[in-house]
């Protein structure tokens, strides 16, 4: 009996504590199907016309945009004429409005007043799938299936076969270290990929991004959280990626950049200089500043204001 009492021991105090988990996981899932059933406030109109391709020219005409739960503009009377096949790159300090010009492309919201185009059409007169199939997006925080890598990869677009999964991995630098796994391609690399490392997801990413094959290409700071050798790989395969591409990207070190066909500086929600990384810095601007204080240049431009560069310093330490 006493033996059988310390077998018993441990599955009753499991058994005492199952009404807390079942209580926390009730809790967790009406939280889950809340968001899954609320309403987006984004929505096509009645008559939304679909976009079966893109050229990959974007306009941005005077447009405002305001966060509900803000009292001042995220961005306020952008405008910028996104040239097809061209890089731009938006630089600035934290809060000038980068991530909220690629929500708006996304469409993520719609702008307060004022009109973001794509091709000539107004993003609210098209749906969002649409629009959406047209742009390729690479983020720092990269979001992985639990899954293996191939079906990761092929999430770019659910009808490729494996040779253009095999393609993609190949122009993005992953095929090697796929290879590598003890699966190859079968590999299940764990929740958001977290049995790889950091510079892997990123190119299984780009992967996803090239097998996609979209003519628009929004970058999100996709290098700034990895070491130097990692950082050379995923650039040489955003390079292939950005190819023939519209190409916007946000991006914290200037050295990523430098190339970009338009290099747009952003402050406080507004745009302050237009041009390639030549032509601001002769301008000895908001961008010199910026360039000076990533690379631990002197500088003797007068700041607009006394804490200007103290947030500048901040931001790209």
């Amino acid at each position: 009996m006493i033996s059988g009492i310390f077998i018993l021991y441990e599955p009753i105090k499991m058994l005492s504590k199952l009404h807390i988990v079942i209580q926390r996981s009730l809790g967790a899932t009406s939280q889950i199907f809340s968001i899954l059933d609320s309403v987006s406030a984004v929505q096509d109109v009645p008559n939304a016309i679909e976009l079966p391709s893109s050229r990959g020219q974007i306009d941005f005409e005077h447009v405002t945009f305001r966060y509900s739960t803000a009292v001042t503009d995220a961005v306020r009377d952008i405008n910028l004429y996104v040239e097809r096949g061209k890089t731009y790159a938006l630089v600035g300090a934290s809060g000038a409005g980068k991530s909220t010009i690629l929500s708006l492309i996304l469409r993520l919201y719609d702008p307060v007043s004022g009109a973001v185009k794509i091709d000539g059409h107004d993003l609210r007169t098209l749906t969002q799938k649409s629009l959406r199939e047209q742009i390729g997006l690479v983020t720092q925080e990269t979001f992985l299936f639990h899954d293996t890598i191939f079906k990761n990869i092929q999430f770019g677009r659910l009808d490729a076969t494996p040779e253009e999964v095999y393609a993609a991995a190949r122009t993005a630098f992953a095929h090697e270290f796929i290879l590598a796994q003890p699966d190859g391609y079968d590999t299940v690399i764990g929740d958001k990929g977290c049995l790889i490392s950091g510079g892997q997801q990123q190119r299984l990413a780009i992967a996803r991004a090239l097998l996609k094959n979209a003519p628009i290409l929004l970058l999100d700071e996709a290098t700034s959280s990895l070491d130097t050798e990692s950082e050379k790989q995923i650039q040489k395969a955003l390079e292939k990626l950005a190819a023939g591409r519209t190409v916007i990207a946000i991006a914290h070190r200037l050295s990523t950049i430098l190339s970009a066909d338009q290099i747009v500086v952003l402050d406080r929600g507004t745009i302050k200089e237009i041009g390639t990384h030549a032509e601001l810095l002769e301008k000895s601007g908001h961008y010199r500043r910026l360039y000076d204080l990533q690379f631990n240049q002197p500088t003797d431009v007068a700041s607009e204001t006394t804490s200007e560069p103290d947030v500048l310093a901040e931001e790209l330490v």
